[in-house]
């Protein structure tokens, strides 16, 4: 075959190729163009370089006002990553006219840069995948703390004042890209105050973590937030994940979890072109039935239908101390916590009311009961553990041991942490019925708190400076073996460890620990298959309590919690319970 004919076959076929390749076309809503008669509202322009969230930066912020706006009267809002996008002053304009979305006030903020000294010699910093691209709360809380009173302070030309809701219901986010991304970490994080999220060709890839949101979004308890996916399947597939499939997963998890979810999926790459046709119709759905609550979903995942009742939420069940922590019932159901730094012991009662005990807790922390009936208690004041009888009468129980938690086995062996100082590791004691003391494990970054298995055969300790959870075979003699890395636990952004503290277990073996993202439900072989979240964020410690041991506390910073679930605590006092065999 000579050159030329190679070379004709070779352009037949590119030409063929090339005349395949789609050519995408998507349709104009009415909604996206200026139609005569509709009122137009204004955009105002300011520029926002105040940022103490993201100090140094600087970023210009436009803020669209309807026509239809009353200063008398909060509006909606939205809030737009990246700027002005989607032609959302139009949409808005007909949207509103035609009664398909409320009153909004739309809010486009474009990323932060760090302005050079001198641009002719360098470069600003750009903050965008800083601020869009990370977990945590951080942009949720510039929006809400700083750029939306920046906006109230704006006028309109005809001196109105702007007066935005601040009713979660009431409020809009998105973006594109990682601005997608970023609105849904606004929603995530502050579901109270962001219910609704428009997300195209989002992000959801191995750049900044947010490739972790589609198991997060399974294990978590649902939150109140109704979501409008956008990608097209030739979106970008590089080193940081593939995009396309980044969407897909995210709305199955989304769905999986009880989400009021949709999408609208092109064939399109990374580009605006189909989130700006289907803007309006995002809007529409996004704020239909609207001034109704978005409700909060049902999930799928196994564990939080067989543990959650239906309508049973936290409460509160005290506030106003210095540092909760150190929380254990009795065999009644009683409930008794420590606060930390004024010495102070409080007990629930079984009607749920709290009442102070009248003793010097030694600034007490690790507290449990042990089959004699005795409350246990790690005095840090005095470096003791010290028993309380029924009457409160108080005894030293060990000398010399500056313990953080412990726990107290049926046959009276009692396990302690002594966690890291600054001349020694941390180390976990035994202390036999006679009173001998023995170092049985150490080494561990930070060993904070401890628990048995339902049978007592082992026993669980927190790393509270990693990501782990520890397990030990317990030998006849008392002393550990077969130490191993067993529950791998999950942390916030902002974080370099999950702080997990202490932990319970129940009935059917699993083990609720307690870290900065609420409550980890393990199951018996180390996997988180659910988080629940507390409203103080950061758990300390837990126990379950009420007569039938089916309430669980939480220790957390000033305050401590209660929900009612559907399952039994185990207690260490208890005979060992062999619970069913676990799901490999």
């Amino acid at each position: 075959m000579n050159k030329l004919l190679i070379a004709l076959l070779i352009f037949l076929s590119s030409a063929k190729l090339l005349a395949q390749a789609p050519t995408i076309k998507y349709s104009v809503d009415s909604a996206s163009i200026e139609q005569a008669g509709v009122p137009k509202g204004e955009v105002l322009k300011f520029t926002f370089d105040q940022s103490k969230i993201f100090p140094g930066t600087s970023r210009e912020c436009w803020v669209y006002v309807p026509a239809q706006y009353r200063a008398d009267k909060p509006a909606c809002v939205y809030v737009n990553q990246d700027g002005i996008q989607w032609k959302a002053p139009a949409v808005f304009d007909n949207l509103i006219y035609q009664k398909e979305m409320p009153v909004t006030i739309g809010v486009f903020v474009m990323h932060g840069r760090i302005l050079a000294a001198d641009a002719t010699t360098a470069n600003d910093r750009y903050n965008r995948s800083f601020e869009y691209d990370g977990l945590g709360d951080a942009y949720a809380r510039f929006i809400l703390e700083e750029i939306l009173p920046a906006v109230e302070k704006q006028k309109t030309s005809d001196g109105r004042a702007i007066f935005l809701s601040k009713y979660g219901n009431d409020r809009a986010i998105g973006g594109s890209s990682s601005g997608a991304v970023c609105a849904f970490t606004a929603a995530w994080e502050k579901p109270a105050e962001f219910s609704r999220v428009f997300s195209a060709i989002g992000t959801y890839v191995g750049l900044r973590g947010a490739d972790r949101y589609s198991t997060l979004i399974r294990k978590y308890e649902p939150k109140p937030i109704r979501i409008f996916l956008q990608d097209g399947s030739n979106d970008l597939n590089i080193y940081g994940g593939d995009w396309w499939k980044a969407n897909e997963t995210m709305e199955r998890a989304l769905t999986f979890s009880g989400y009021e979810v949709t999408h609208v999926w092109g064939e399109d790459g990374h580009n605006g072109n189909q989130g700006t046709s289907i803007f309006p119709a995002a809007m529409r759905w996004l704020w239909k039935d609207w001034p109704k609550p978005v409700a909060t979903g049902v999930s799928k995942n196994k564990y939080l239908s067989e543990l959650l009742i239906p309508g049973q939420d936290w409460e509160l069940a005290g506030q106003g101390y210095g540092f909760t922590e150190g929380i254990a019932a009795n065999a009644k159901g009683e409930v008794y916590f420590q606060d930390i730094p004024n010495s102070k012991t409080y007990k629930v009662g079984i009607d749920g009311k709290v009442n102070a005990l009248q003793l010097d807790a030694k600034r007490a922390s690790g507290t449990c009961f042990g089959a004699d009936g005795k409350r246990y208690t790690t005095a840090a004041a005095t470096k003791q553990i010290i028993s309380y009888d029924i009457n409160e009468k108080a005894k030293i129980a060990v000398e010399n041991i500056d313990g953080n938690d412990l726990v107290v086995a049926k046959n009276g062996n009692i396990y302690v942490t002594v966690p890291d100082g600054s001349e020694k590791p941390s180390k976990v004691f035994l202390i036999r019925p006679n009173g001998e003391k023995l170092v049985v494990d150490e080494g561990i970054k930070y060993a904070n708190g401890l628990a048995l298995t339902p049978d007592q055969t082992q026993l669980y300790v927190t790393e509270s400076a990693s990501q782990w959870v520890w397990i030990y075979s317990i030998k006849n003699d008392g002393t550990l073996t077969y130490k191993q890395r067993y529950g791998w636990l999950h942390y916030p952004d902002e974080a370099v460890n999950a702080w997990s503290d202490g932990l319970k277990a129940d009935t059917a073996g699993r083990v609720y620990v307690t870290s900065r993202l609420g409550i980890q439900i393990m199951d018996q072989v180390g996997r988180v298959n659910a988080i629940i979240p507390i409203p103080g964020g950061q758990a300390s410690n837990c126990c379950f309590g009420g007569p039938d041991f089916n309430i669980l506390y939480v220790t957390s910073r000033d305050k401590v919690y209660r929900r009612k679930l559907k399952t039994r605590g185990i207690n260490p006092f208890d005979a060992p319970y062999k619970p069913m065999q676990p799901g490999l």
